[in-house]
C-alpha cells in the first residue's frame, strides 16, 4: 500500500498534479517512471507516478461521471492538435537527452537554444507532448525572439 507521502494527499494547502487520459495504465506509468526517473506509487484506478516534486495520474478514458455531467475523456490521436503539454524543467538537458534516449525515448527533435533555454520535446505512448528544457539565457535577462505571430 502506497504512503501518503508518495500520495498527491496533502496534509494541509495543495499540491498540483497533472492527469492524463491513457490508452494503457501500465505502459504510460512504466514510461513516466523509466524515461523521468518516476515512482510508479499506484499501479491502477488511477495509476499514479510521483515524479520529483509532482504526480502524474492516469487513466483510461470514459464516460461522463456525476461529478463531471457532460464530459468525455480520451487519450489523444494521432494527428489531434495540441492544446495544452507536460513540461519538465532539468538541470542537465544533455545529460537527461543521452539518458532518455539510451531508454528508448523519441525526441522530435535533438535539444535546441532558444536563446532563453534550451530545450526539445518527445512523445509519450499515447502522442502526448513533453517539452524537456534547461534555463539559460533567462537565468541572465536573455530571453526567446517574439514569435512571428506574437508580432516579432
Amino acid at each position: 500500500m502506497a504512503k501518503q507521502k508518495d500520495l498527491p494527499a496533502p496534509e494541509q494547502g495543495l499540491v498540483l498534479t497533472h492527469f492524463l487520459t491513457v490508452r494503457d495504465v501500465h505502459v504510460s506509468s512504466r514510461f513516466y517512471a523509466d524515461i523521468l526517473g518516476g515512482e510508479v506509487v499506484l499501479a491502477e484506478n488511477p495509476g499514479i507516478v510521483k515524479i520529483a516534486n509532482g504526480w502524474i495520474i492516469m487513466n483510461p478514458g470514459g464516460g461522463p461521471t456525476p461529478d463531471k455531467p457532460e464530459v468525455v475523456l480520451t487519450a489523444p490521436e494521432p494527428g489531434d492538435p495540441v492544446s495544452s503539454f507536460l513540461n519538465v524543467r532539468v538541470a542537465d538537458l544533455a545529460a537527461f537527452y543521452e539518458q532518455a534516449t539510451a531508454k528508448g525515448a523519441r525526441f522530435l527533435t535533438e535539444p535546441l537554444d532558444r536563446k532563453a533555454e534550451l530545450r526539445c520535446y518527445l512523445r509519450d505512448p499515447d502522442g502526448y507532448l513533453v517539452e524537456v528544457g534547461q534555463a539559460t539565457g533567462m537565468l541572465h535577462g536573455v530571453f526567446a525572439d517574439p514569435s512571428p505571430a506574437d508580432g516579432g
